[in-house]
């Protein structure tokens, strides 16, 4: 078989199959069971909801981000650079030989 049945992620068909299902129901209490409009509102319903539940900040863990996380790779902070070369110093006198008084 070409699909991996193993790699399904089986809660998010479950979840588009509920929410492919309450269209269905609001299609065609909408409709007066006109079949046209019954698919267009059921395919306006399903938008709807699979777009409220993949794309509003609800904070429910969605089954398409669990699909996508990667494990986090930590790393070592890097080193410090040294400096490229000997710096100037920041006082302005540069003559450091005493002098007579």
């Amino acid at each position: 078989m070409p699909i991996d049945l193993a790699q399904v992620d089986w809660l998010y068909v479950a979840m588009l199959m509920v929410f492919a299902g309450l269209a269905s129901v609001v299609g065609n209490l909408l409709s007066f069971n006109h079949l046209g409009r019954a698919a267009l509102l059921t395919a306006l319903a399903f938008a709807a909801m699979f777009v409220f539940w993949a794309y509003y900040p609800h904070g429910l863990p969605l089954p398409t981000s669990l699909a996508q996380k990667t494990p986090a790779v930590t790393t070592a902070p890097a080193a410090p650079v040294a400096p490229a070369g000997p710096q100037r110093p920041r006082n302005p006198v540069t003559d450091i030989t005493p002098q007579a008084r």
